[in-house]
């Protein structure tokens, strides 16, 4: 089996919206790092998915210099940098082509943000067949308006709704430590735990 890992939109975007001082995990990068780090330590395929809305005139928008990786994040010779134009990362992108090409039959997913993009992404994975995995606590997102205008769920809900979305269904939910070997807990109460801190 082989496993790639993607990781979703942890751009630079993002750090430029003004909502960026409400994001659950501002140090989502170093995370992401240690990830990147063992997948390539294992010989596992990294492919980097960024965002871009051309001609938007936003964060989005790849003429305002957003649309890269944030710092401390760099891709390697041999790993894709996709651009997708949609919440998913396969639409718009040759995403299932590079996976296919590499022999790719389970991917583990991490990025911003954990509802949108990486929940869209997980869900389509699940549809063409891979193996998915999402790791939690390596996933960031805001807190998200009720809509009807009640309120709003905090970040650490709405991650928290994900995961009990996605695990059994579409996806195994797992953190870091698991992945890395050095997790003694069941991955799935980790990583609601580090939602909630």
């Amino acid at each position: 089996m082989t496993t790639a890992l993607i990781v979703i939109d942890v751009q630079e975007s993002f750090r430029r919206q003004p909502q960026w001082h409400r994001i659950s995990k501002p140090g989502i990068a170093a995370d992401v790092a240690r990830l990147v780090a063992h997948a390539r330590a294992a010989g596992d395929p990294v492919l980097w998915v960024l965002h871009a809305e051309p001609g938007s005139g936003g964060a989005f928008d790849p003429e305002q210099g957003g649309v890269r990786l944030i710092d401390g994040l760099e891709a390697i010779p041999g790993e894709p940098v996709l651009v997708k134009r949609v919440h998913n990362a396969f639409t718009t992108t040759d995403l299932q082509e590079q996976l296919d090409h590499r022999g790719v039959d389970a991917v583990r997913l991490a990025g911003i943000r954990t509802e949108q993009c990486v929940e869209t992404t997980a869900r389509l994975a699940s549809d063409l067949g891979y193996r998915v995995e999402v790791v939690l606590d390596a996933t960031a997102t805001h807190p998200l308006a009720l809509h009807d205008g009640a309120g709003e769920l905090s970040a650490a809900e709405v991650i928290a709704r994900t995961a009990a979305a996605l695990a059994g269904r579409f996806a195994t939910i797992t953190t870091i430590d698991a992945v890395l070997g050095a997790d003694a807990a069941p991955a799935s109460e980790r990583a609601l735990a580090d939602a909630r801190d």
